[in-house]
């Protein structure tokens, strides 16, 4: 590589360069107490280790004006392959929530895991040693990295559900990285000499951007497996699990603005075996290795790298490398994103109680002790806790006689008992502010009144029984996948949002913009109009997103590198 190309790369690779293998002066950083920040590059470096520094928002002009620096703290998330996680795990991490962060609340995310708001500097490695005996870790929870590989949790009504977990853990582990900078960092190892010239997958400079992976077992797409880099969609025959149709290139971050970013849906490339999985999954990684754009970070995510190269010659260079050809596609049916709510009997025999966590935030609050309430669950389940992607929780594996007990106490810490619409139950939001630094609006903490005007206006026209998928986020970036929404939601300025249409119920077209920069007057005077013309116009069985697109409303987005935009 010449001097100048060596001069366009993007900052964060030369950093990666740089750190030793993620090392970087983290260590340094750490027992430097005089101020709760890292230095910038180490806050890039720490995110492979699974957390960001962030700080809060709502006291950064109060703390200016008394020449403090501001509130820093750290939000980390932890890997949960699959979501799946045993009681006494839950136990301790409700313990480090209350004893190690200021929040007192732990965050179940849209990726299927946890993660902790408001940690001190001074905690964080506490905090991790606490997850380790807990047998978690949050290694590649973050970076550009393959994080936490999702799974269709909901609930384990077969063998297919149990045989896609299974691939789903496997994939999450061949695919860590190999440095010890974790281990030697965080968990005081010994450092191994001989040992830091090896990653396999991800070579000095890891990948060019984060790289998110999921396991859909269909009719149910609750992992929205065409947003992820990579979705393996499973197969059966005879109720056994033969392989996968393999999509890449999906990917829900975009800058406002700027018309060579955009949101995009993974593209179908054909039927695997079970037995290649791990072959295509190195194959799709490694060529986003060596293709994908490490000059410009806006442009570096697998589906850029697709559409810059083609689908053709990515999908040769795949093959290639896998040493498999794709055979063709299976046909499967892609259905319903929401979780199903309330009891659901298994093969086994044992039952599945899921619950509805509003935005994912599991606090205590008057008359919703919603964290107390899985702390007590858990000190007497027998089974586990399964994190869906919709930022609830179930409680899985119940035996017919442990019901009423388990049931009793999630009514009584107000986890069970709330009358959910159909939309409110399908919708989700990110965090934002006051935490997250690029968040330009609210999303979690208005988004439960945002949904009640919507309830009440499905209910004005006489819709209520038809579920909508509604979601919001402070930004851009995605990370509530509001892209694939029917109604969708995106920050642009405090109070102030675009509003995209046109999504599918079924998480399979992208939404388009609507309207841009309004406030929720007049978000909720279109919705009206909107919602007043579904009731009169709609065919028999048709979603609110497929009304849009058939009436016009807005143009579909089929090929998201011309349309998203245009």
């Amino acid at each position: 590589m010449s001097q100048m190309s060596e001069q366009k790369l993007a900052v964060n690779e030369y950093l990666k360069t740089d750190s030793d293998y993620l090392r970087g002066t983290i260590q340094q950083g750490l027992d430097t107490q005089v101020t709760g920040s890292f230095s910038d590059g180490d806050q890039q470096l720490i995110k492979f280790h699974g957390f960001y520094q962030q700080d809060d928002r709502d006291l950064r002009n109060e703390r200016k004006a008394q020449k403090l620096e501001p509130l820093y703290s750290f939000m980390l998330r932890a890997r949960v392959p699959g979501g799946i996680c045993s009681p006494e795990q839950w136990l301790d991490v409700d313990r480090i929530s209350s004893t190690l962060t200021t929040s007192n609340s732990i965050r179940l995310t849209t990726r299927q895991t946890f993660q902790y708001h408001g940690i001190p500097k001074r905690n964080l490695k506490t905090l991790i040693q606490g997850l380790d005996r807990a047998a978690l870790d949050s290694i590649a929870a973050c970076g550009d990295v393959n994080r936490n590989v999702m799974c269709n949790p909901n609930p384990v009504e077969s063998k297919l559900h149990q045989q896609a977990y299974a691939v789903a853990k496997e994939l999450s582990d061949h695919l860590l990285p190999h440095t010890r900078a974790y281990a030697e960092i965080w968990l005081d190892e010994e450092k191994l000499l001989d040992t830091e010239t090896n990653e396999p997958v991800y070579g000095k400079t890891y990948l060019p951007r984060k790289f998110k992976m999921a396991v859909s077992v269909p009719p149910d797409n609750d992992v929205d497996v065409y947003t992820n880099d990579l979705g393996f969609i499973a197969v059966e025959e005879n109720g056994e699990l033969v392989g996968f149709n393999l999509v890449a290139g999906g990917g829900m971050g975009s800058t406002h603005g700027e018309v060579e970013t955009f949101p995009r849906l993974a593209d179908d490339f054909g039927f695997i075996k079970t037995t290649d999985v791990i072959k295509f999954a190195e194959a799709v990684m490694t060529v986003q290795r060596d293709w994908g754009n490490r000059v410009v970070r806006k442009r570096a995510r697998l589906k850029y790298t697709i559409v810059d190269h083609g689908y053709d010659a990515f999908k040769a260079e795949v093959e290639k490398r896998a040493g498999v050809k794709f055979e063709p596609k299976r046909e499967v049916i892609i259905g319903d994103r929401g979780d199903r709510y309330g009891w659901v009997e298994g093969i086994d025999n044992k039952w599945h109680l899921t619950l509805f966590i509003e935005n994912g935030r599991i606090k205590d609050s008057p008359g919703k002790t919603l964290q107390t309430g899985l702390r007590e669950i858990a000190k007497v389940h027998k089974g586990d806790f399964r994190m869906t992607a919709n930022q609830n929780m179930i409680i899985a594996g119940v035996a017919e006689q442990d019901k009423a007990e388990i049931e009793g106490l999630a009514r009584k810490h107000g986890l069970l008992g709330e009358v959910l619409s159909a939309t409110r139950g399908h919708s989700i939001a990110c965090v934002a502010l006051p935490t997250c630094s690029l968040a330009m609006a609210e999303a979690e903490r208005y988004f439960p009144a945002f949904i009640d005007h919507v309830d009440a206006l499905q209910a004005k026209h006489g819709i209520s029984e038809q579920a909508i998928v509604v979601r919001m986020t402070g930004c851009p970036n995605g990370c509530a996948r509001p892209f694939a929404a029917e109604i969708g939601l995106v920050g642009k300025a405090p109070g102030r949002y675009n509003l995209y249409l046109g999504a599918s119920y079924e998480g399979t077209r992208l939404n388009k913009m609507y309207k841009e920069n309004i406030q929720e007057a007049e978000i909720l005077a279109e919705l009206d109009g909107l919602f007043e013309r579904y009731a009169a116009e709609r065919d028999a069985g048709e979603t609110f997103g497929n009304f849009t697109v058939r009436a016009g409303v807005v143009k579909p987005v089929i090929d998201a590198a011309q349309d998203f935009h245009g």
